[in-house]
């Protein structure tokens, strides 16, 4: 019997998902070398972007020319004013979900379909409880959140998210707001 077949389902699912999320490193090419030439091809060297390097000199340190691009489409911060109606309730608060006594992975799975279902129905914006962890300190599903609304999973749902009013759950709640489809 081999070792996989010992995992259970949730073993398999939480390997899949740990293997997904790695990117393999580029392999490194090796250097030409020509069979009978009496001096190798030396491999070319990258075009230089900055000031060079004179011997045991190091280079001044030059700034990068531009922020990076912000990938098109990621949920931003509401809008000040959107983020006060949906606190003072003008703006309805459609649905909402309580990620407590989730797993991390069970509550990223729950989010995902909670937020794809809303979208179906064609809401707008929406309340995800994820409770402020133990002790008042970070807990992991409200660690994580952030990261799992701006994934690519989600991109085309969630146009953008921020922290619930005091009413509606304070630091352990988030309004989100959902694309139309």
């Amino acid at each position: 019997m081999s070792r996989r077949d010992d995992l259970s389902p949730d073993d398999r699912r939480i390997w899949a998902r740990v293997a997904g999320s790695v990117t393999p490193s580029k392999p490194k090419k090796a250097p030409r070398i020509v069979v009978g030439a009496a001096n190798p091809e030396p491999a070319a060297a990258p075009p230089a972007k900055g000031p060079t390097k004179v011997r045991g000199v190091p280079a001044p340190y030059a700034p990068p020319t531009a922020p990076p691009a912000r990938a098109r489409g990621l949920p931003e911060e509401l809008e000040p004013r959107r983020q006060r109606r949906l606190s003072r309730e003008r703006d309805p608060i459609e649905a909402r979900i309580d990620l407590h006594g989730y797993g991390r992975f069970q509550a990223q799975d729950a989010l995902t379909a909670f937020l794809i279902g809303a979208q179906a129905r064609g809401y707008r914006s929406v309340l995800v409880i994820t409770g402020q962890g133990r002790r008042g300190g970070s807990g992991v599903i409200r660690a994580s959140v952030h990261e799992w609304l701006q994934g690519p999973g989600l991109r085309g749902v969630v146009s953008g998210f921020a922290p619930a009013a005091r009413k509606h759950g304070g630091d352990g709640a988030l309004y989100v707001t959902i694309r139309r489809t």
